[in-house]
């Protein structure tokens, strides 16, 4: 039997770390959006929270902030395509059940495959059955039936933001320009953007900055979320294309609609049906087959 790598060892806990932690998003954004909070200020908060605290730990390790500018120009792209993703997701949660729309989302490995193929880089067969599996999984887990209906709005508002989040692995797995870039940087300087981006829409629109954020608790939610499914999840997910690919890290993110539909169900009452249940145990085989089949 053949061990695995070096990269395998670190990209595949990688990506389950991704998975796991971009599925809390639900546990955080929630109380916040109930609360009254705009969008644009939840993302805002939750961005430049991130950056202040991933910057701070840059520094402490003496990590150089430096890029060229054609490392800026392809940052920048990564940081309008992580925040394109967040706003639709976000926006989703207004329409279809937050499990469900973060479920919705994992179809971009589906997408990431696809992509790949235009760029000539075709998985092997295993991969290909695991996508087909997850996407099996995922449609029999959106499936409307007598407790649930899905709102045609908050699908396509999920599918936009798998695509966008497609895109942004692609270039992380693909580009030159910034491979000499640690990932630490990389998402510094993507988070970097986001804030930017969230900060010119509060000030050229009525949203009001602080509304439905007076109460004190609200914060530890908007810190959680800075953390965990922004510095993390995306630290993490720059670490497992860089070592198993795009396809394999994408799929990997099976874990991501299993945390969002559990904490949907455990923490907000959100329905489980056997739809959900059957797709879940489909998501998992796919992921254990996958791993055993591309040892390398």
């Amino acid at each position: 039997m053949k061990s695995l790598s070096r990269n395998a060892i670190i990209g595949y806990p990688a990506g389950i770390i991704t998975g796991v932690t971009y599925g809390l998003n639900p546990l955080f954004a929630l109380p916040l959006m109930k609360n009254g909070a705009a969008v644009e200020s939840i993302l805002f908060f939750r961005y430049i929270i991130s950056v202040l605290l991933l910057g701070v730990f840059l520094l402490v390790g003496k990590q150089c902030f430096r890029v060229s500018w054609k490392q800026v120009g392809v940052l920048l792209v990564l940081g309008l395509l992580y925040t394109s993703s967040s706003i639709l997701l976000f926006d989703a949660f207004k329409y279809i059940a937050s499990g469900l729309a973060t479920a919705l989302v994992f179809l971009y490995p589906v997408l990431v495959a696809i992509i790949m193929v235009f760029l000539r880089v075709v998985p092997s067969w295993p991969v290909w059955l695991s996508i087909l599996l997850t996407f099996v999984g995922v449609v029999v887990m959106t499936q409307s039936d007598a407790n649930q209906t899905i709102n045609p709005e908050g699908v396509f508002l999920s599918l936009g933001s798998a695509l966008v989040y497609a895109l942004f692995i692609i270039i992380i797995n693909r580009s030159k320009i910034i491979s000499n870039i640690s990932n630490s940087l990389l998402t510094f300087y993507a988070l970097g953007v986001g804030a930017i981006v969230f900060f010119v829409k509060i000030v050229l629109s009525d949203v009001s900055l602080f509304t439905g954020l007076e109460d004190k608790m609200v914060w530890l939610n908007l810190v959680g979320l800075a953390i965990f499914p922004t510095i993390i999840s995306t630290a993490s997910l720059a670490i497992a294309t860089r070592n198993i690919g795009a396809t394999k890290a994408s799929v990997l993110g099976v874990f991501e609609p299993i945390t969002a539909i559990l904490i949907g169900t455990v923490v907000f009452g959100e329905p489980i049906t056997m739809n959900i249940i059957v797709g879940i145990l489909l998501s998992i085989a796919a992921v254990t087959f996958m791993i055993a089949k591309t040892k390398r």
